[in-house]
This record gives C-alpha cells, sequence and structure tokens, in this order.
C-alpha cells in the first residue's frame, strides 16, 4: 500500500482536486465504494474503470440520467415539427387535390413524421451525451496521477472529490486505504 503524503511541495503550490485510491479487483472496487457512499456519506464520488462493473452506480450513487428525457422531448417536438410542417404545406400554403386525396391526410404523411422524429431524436441524443458529460474535455486533474492510465487496463479506481463536504485531505486516503485500496493519493488541480 502506498500514501503519497499531503504535505508535498507540489501539493501547497496547487490547490487539491481530491483523493484517488486504487483497487486490483471490480468486486473491492464496489465494497469500497458502497462504504464511502452509503456508510460514510461522501456524495462527490467517481469510479474509473476498464469496463462497465455491475452495481458501481448504485454502489456510488450516480443518479439516473436525464438524456432519455431530452431525447423523447425532442423526438416529440420533431413528431410535432413534422405534422405542423405538412399540415402548412399541403392544407394551407399549397393545396392541391390529386387524386381525391384529403389536403392533410396522416396515412400519407408517416414517412416524413417518422424521419423527422428520428433525426430529432438522434441529434438530441448526440449533442446531450455530449453536454451532459462535458465534453469535449482535452485535461482532468486525474492525469496526474502516477498510473492513471491502468484505470483503462487492469486497476479499478475510486476518485473522491475534494469539492465534498465530508472531504478532509488527512482522514479520506486513510479511509480508503482501511477499505483495501492498494494505493491512494491526493491530487492536485
Amino acid at each position: 500500500m502506498v500514501v503519497k503524503h499531503t504535505n508535498s511541495p507540489a501539493l501547497k503550490e496547487k490547490s487539491v482536486y481530491g483523493v484517488v485510491a486504487e483497487f486490483d479487483r471490480p468486486e473491492a472496487l464496489v465494497a469500497a465504494g458502497h462504504q464511502i457512499h452509503h456508510g460514510l456519506g461522501y456524495k462527490k464520488i467517481d469510479a474509473l474503470t476498464p469496463f462497465p462493473i455491475h452495481g458501481i452506480d448504485d454502489a456510488i450513487g450516480v443518479p439516473r440520467s436525464i438524456l432519455g428525457y431530452i431525447v423523447f422531448g425532442f423526438g416529440l417536438f420533431g413528431l410535432l415539427n413534422a405534422i405542423f410542417m405538412i399540415w402548412y404545406t399541403n392544407g394551407y400554403d399549397y393545396p392541391l387535390v390529386i387524386g381525391g386525396k384529403p389536403l392533410f391526410a396522416w396515412e400519407f404523411s408517416i414517412p416524413p413524421m417518422f424521419e423527422l422524429t428520428i433525426l430529432f431524436s438522434a441529434f438530441a441524443a448526440v449533442f446531450g451525451m455530449f453536454a451532459l458529460n462535458g465534453l469535449p474535455k482535452f485535461y482532468h486533474p486525474i492525469f496526474e496521477m502516477e498510473g492513471w492510465e491502468r484505470a483503462t487496463d487492469d486497476r479499478y479506481m475510486l476518485v473522491i472529490e475534494a469539492s465534498d463536504p465530508k472531504f478532509d485531505i488527512e482522514q479520506t486516503p486513510r479511509v480508503l486505504s482501511e477499505l483495501g485500496a492498494l494505493r491512494t493519493e491526493v491530487i492536485a488541480k
């Protein structure tokens, strides 16, 4: 177990982003995340893993995403936009009676309604995901951690941000070490 000390000169010059704890198994990460969030009451927690881990969202208290509601709203807007566009062009702006067809018939309007619903939903999903994730992000303080790239290979990392009300620069690394972290490190911004 390695603990980088918080009284290093580099940390005194910069503000603290948080503490990162490294685990060797996904089960240990989930157990530590559950204990940190539900047992000790930390709220600003994140997990870095090489693959999705079942149960980590509940363990660290990640709320459900609102992206589905955004996509549904934009899809509905696309559908209503298509209905209005078809009604306006066929029934009001340029009415043409062809073969006895009514000026506005929903049966013939299904393809453009479907296409605009899907188009608006797809754009909402892509751009909503970028906005909610804060992307593009070219730098993150976690890149300062020694060995952070192992989170994409064979390590599981738990991050507790310094903006958490329960965060203590001396006690938080100690708690993470007691929960089985292989090493902890205080990260500066």
